[in-house]
């Protein structure tokens, strides 16, 4: 599974989803948004919005993401927390 993670910096909630991404070594590929304009435009054509932390799990897109939000989707996918 490939996981996508948009977020603005000194986003609090992205350090959670991020703290517990790491936690369950779970490989993720971190774009930041308020650096990149490119992944900020990137997220809203996704979602339609520029909210942090979003997620994209192959496709499957996860936006304003709580660390219970993510718990969800991995478990659907087979991960074990």
């Amino acid at each position: 599974m490939k996981v996508l993670l948009y977020k603005k910096s000194g986003c609090p909630w992205s350090a959670a989803v991020i703290g517990f991404l790491n936690e369950l070594s779970v490989p993720f590929e971190l774009r930041n948004v308020t650096t990149h304009p490119q992944y900020a435009a990137e997220v809203e054509k996704k979602s339609g919005k520029c909210i942090s932390p979003t997620l994209d799990f192959d496709g499957e897109i996860l936006a304003d993401a709580s660390v219970e939000d993510v718990a969800k989707v991995l478990e659907k996918n087979g991960i074990v927390i």
